[in-house]
């Protein structure tokens, strides 16, 4: 980022999984940061740390109203969301909300402040894909009237808004679509695969894998995640540009992965697998490495280790029951 735009930046989402990595190499790289989340998925947990740095500020807020920031605004990313199956099966409409009159008042607080706004997108904008690796110029597979669509539907037209914004109003933007991101801080119980498998595995308990195991992901350590947002944020891209490890696996062979680093004998069961649940995902990362120059660095093997171990960390820390339902098959 340069340093203007890194000088004040708003964070929706910021108390979330991705969104709490984001602040904290905001305020590392020197940026004051506006958090703002509604904590209706995101934790107060996750900031904690950050809470007595000077240049950091949380605004307990819901973004389906209007966004108020006094001061100078450089930057705004629009992280707020439900992103799990559980959570935005839990709040449907919620999340369809956030994706629409939310992206709708994020977007007219970068404009009033004249600051660069950035979408955090997904992969799940292109649903069950027909094409393989996916291509930012593919324009999906998706069932918009699906369990899923809740999820889809928001970020199809969150995308769809900002680029409107851009087209009619000049806005300064940048949409990443983000695939399967991982790391510490997801929560044991949100319905995503490697939060799911390893809380198992450290429990000694089945990992549960949807269908039959073959269906693949994509996933990407939180650490190179919010590294490819800073390098859209810092760049004169629109977008959209897939943010994701080109490294694609099954998800029986990352619940084995998890097992093994695990220290686990836990048995691997196969069980139902979600409606609409996306046979295949990878993406095709020539964008951002020849425009952004970002690719990730982080390997499969070491993001899980540290993964794995902030969850033993955690689990002995604040010992739980039984871990979670079945995993949706999501990394």
């Amino acid at each position: 980022m340069t340093e203007a735009r890194a000088r004040r930046v708003v964070v929706t989402g910021g108390a979330g999984f991705v969104g709490s990595h984001l602040c904290e190499r905001l305020l590392a790289e020197g940026a004051d940061v506006v958090c703002i989340d509604n904590f209706a998925t995101g934790s107060a947990e996750n900031i904690r740390h950050l809470a007595a740095h000077d240049g950091f500020r949380c605004v307990e807020a819901d973004v389906v109203r209007p966004l108020r920031v006094p001061g100078r605004v450089d930057l705004v990313f629009h992280l707020a969301s439900a992103a799990s199956p559980r959570d935005y099966l839990r709040l449907p409409v919620e999340t369809l909300e956030a994706g629409s009159q939310g992206t709708r008042n994020a977007l007219d607080l970068a404009a009033e402040h004249g600051a660069r706004f950035v979408l955090a997108s997904t992969s799940e904008v292109y649903g069950d894909p027909l094409q393989h690796p996916q291509n930012e110029r593919y324009w999906g597979n998706v069932n918009p009237v699906g369990p899923r669509s809740v999820y889809d539907e928001a970020k199809r037209y969150a995308e769809a808004l900002t680029m409107a914004y851009h087209r009619t109003r000049g806005a300064d933007i940048g949409i990443a679509r983000i695939f399967n991101s991982y790391g510490p801080r997801m929560r044991p119980d949100d319905g995503r695969a490697i939060p799911a498998f390893i809380s198992q595995a450290l429990a000694g308990e089945p990992i549960t894998v949807t269908g039959d195991g073959l269906q693949t992901r994509s996933v990407c350590y939180v650490e190179d995640t919010v590294a490819g947002l800073l390098a859209l944020a810092g760049s004169d891209l629109t977008g959209p540009v897939n943010i994701g490890s080109p490294y694609e696996l099954s998800m029986l062979r990352l619940a084995e992965l998890v097992r093994s680093m695990s220290g686990s004998d836990s048995e691997i069961v196969l069980v139902g697998r979600p409606v609409d649940d996306p046979r295949f995902r990878r993406p095709d990362i020539s964008l951002a490495a020849q425009a952004l120059g970002w690719v990730p660095r982080v390997s499969m093997e070491d993001g899980l280790r540290r993964t794995i171990d902030w969850f033993a960390r955690s689990a002995a820390a604040r010992p739980v029951g039984r871990s979670t339902a079945p995993a949706a098959g999501r990394a």
